[in-house]
């Protein structure tokens, strides 16, 4: 089990909670600070000071002052008004990553809830109960709002919900569970929409799932260059070393690593002088990737222990501040960095396909092929990897860039982090698909070479992989292959060098 304190939640603990269904506890320590600031909110609320978002409207109504007797309808109306979210659901796994870090969020002790708001979060999250929650509607500030608020309905029993595995209406799955839906008192409501954690969630998952495919790029890259009978001086150490960057020099040792005992590499000179640079620059580019997300996991990682709802509430309440923490633009800058990343990978990746089908650029039957002419063999796989490509390019547009002005102009910048990270989720799954081409071709590649030639590494892979996706011994509908193929990269536990390690040895 792990504990929340609101401070000290990690990627790596992140991944157990949110994939392998890991159950969570809350610091006590952490609990009596949500206490304490929670006497502080029905102190100003008795007092009838003039608190944002206590005793006022929200956005331009933020000079709207609300009577005592009606501020649990304001936090109602707040969340009934605010999900107005569109479009398909985030998938479960972020419903689940968002019920976590604003619990995490909240637990830090400036949001001024009560813990049963906090309690009921982790209860859901500890029963796999997940709200149904719309992908589009967010501007990334004044926070996720409309994302948030679907979030915060199935607190109140309202809504929908992910339950064993379909969506159904929260209030039944409540009950089945014994968990009580909550009523929300003074600024409740609000802390439970301001802040980024949709965009975060996203930006989690896209994390935990890039981090597997980069890892996973350098095997079947290795792969490919048995296939194509690649030089292996590229990647000798001095080379890197000379440059400097670490994610270049310990991309070109896992490769090396990959390949050790290979007999299908080859030496500068023994057939060529040099190879192509989408094989002779795979620890520049992939390295590259890496340093970004090494950026992204650094920015994640914070944000997920942040404080990012508005008014926060400081010193037991004698010092209350509207601030913009709800502002998303550090993750959005993040994602859109992620984006560049990924699509990076799937476009290198590509380039080695043209290389391991077009029989100008190598010696191998063309295109793959068992029969070239009477069967067209990865052609046509060779076509799907390059529209994918092409459609990471427009996603990976930045969308921090963009800002439309909201709520008549008093929130006139936001971030689009939201969209950002969304689009980086299609990027990942569309990088994924490309690299599970490279591998189909590179696995028909390493047949012709003769199988018993490659590296110890790289064949243990092989006869993983060919558990998914047979040899082409005749054209067949490939899409299933690439499908399979990918949901099996997809499934694979490639947390970080050292599972790597053990699943190649």
């Amino acid at each position: 089990m792990i504990e929340l304190t609101g401070h000290t939640l990690t990627m790596e603990e992140a991944n157990r909670i949110i994939y392998k269904n890991e159950k969570v506890s809350l610091s006590p320590a952490s609990l009596l600070k949500v206490k304490q600031s929670r006497e502080a909110v029905e102190r100003i609320v008795r007092e009838k000071k003039i608190v944002y978002g206590i005793n006022t409207g929200f956005g331009k109504f933020s000079d709207v002052l609300i009577d005592q007797e009606n501020v649990e309808e304001l936090q109602l109306n707040l969340i009934h008004s605010h999900a107005c979210g569109v479009g398909e659901p985030f998938p479960e796994k972020v419903s689940r990553a968002m019920l976590l870090l604003r619990a995490n969020a909240l637990l830090k002790g400036y949001s001024g809830v009560r813990p049963v708001v906090i309690e009921t979060l982790i209860g859901l999250l500890n029963k796999q109960i997940h709200p149904v929650i719309p992908q589009q509607g967010s501007l990334g500030a004044s926070g996720d709002l409309a994302p948030l608020s679907h979030l915060a309905l199935a607190l109140m029993g309202e809504g929908e919900v992910f339950y064993k595995g379909e969506a159904q209406p929260t209030l039944p799955v409540l009950s089945k569970e014994d968990i009580m839906p909550i009523t929300l008192q003074a600024k409740e409501g609000l802390a439970l929409i301001n802040g980024t954690q949709a965009m975060t969630a996203m930006g989690v998952i896209n994390y935990i799932e890039a981090e597997q495919l980069a890892y996973q790029s350098e095997m079947i890259s290795a792969i490919t260059i048995e296939g194509l009978r690649g030089i292996i001086d590229a990647f000798d150490e001095d080379i890197h070393i000379a440059r400097g960057y670490r994610q270049q020099i310990e991309t070109a040792e896992r490769i090396r690593t990959h390949l050790s005992g290979s007999k299908l590499t080859t030496s500068q000179g023994e057939l060529r002088v040099q190879d192509a640079y989408s094989l002779r620059c795979i620890p520049q580019v992939h390295g590259a990737s890496w340093q970004a997300l090494d950026y992204v996991k650094e920015k994640l990682e914070i944000e997920m222990n942040a404080a990012t709802d508005n008014p926060l509430i400081f010193d037991d309440g004698e010092k209350v501040i509207s601030g913009g923490n709800f502002h998303g633009q550090p993750i959005a800058i993040a994602m859109d960095f992620m984006k560049i990343a990924i699509a990076e990978l799937a476009n290198i990746s590509e380039r080695r396909v043209e290389r391991l089908v077009n029989p100008q650029l190598n010696d191998l039957p063309p295109f793959l092929s068992p029969e070239p002419g009477l069967q067209s063999g990865a052609m046509i796989m060779q076509y799907a990897a390059a529209s994918l490509v092409s459609e990471n390019k427009t996603l990976a547009h930045p969308a921090s860039v963009d800002s439309i002005p909201s709520s008549a102009n008093q929130e006139d910048h936001v971030s689009m982090g939201t969209i950002g990270s969304r689009h980086a989720y299609q990027i990942l799954l569309n990088a994924r698909r490309v690299l599970a081409v490279e591998l189909i071709c590179s696995l028909q590649a390493v047949e012709y070479r003769g199988i018993e030639k490659m590296a110890p590494a790289t064949q243990n892979f092989y006869k993983e992989a060919r558990k998914t996706v047979p040899s082409i011994t005749k054209d067949r509908i490939f899409a299933k292959d690439i499908e399979n193929l990918q949901l099996w990269l997809q499934d694979m536990n490639w947390k970080d060098y050292n599972s790597i390690k053990k699943i190649t040895q």
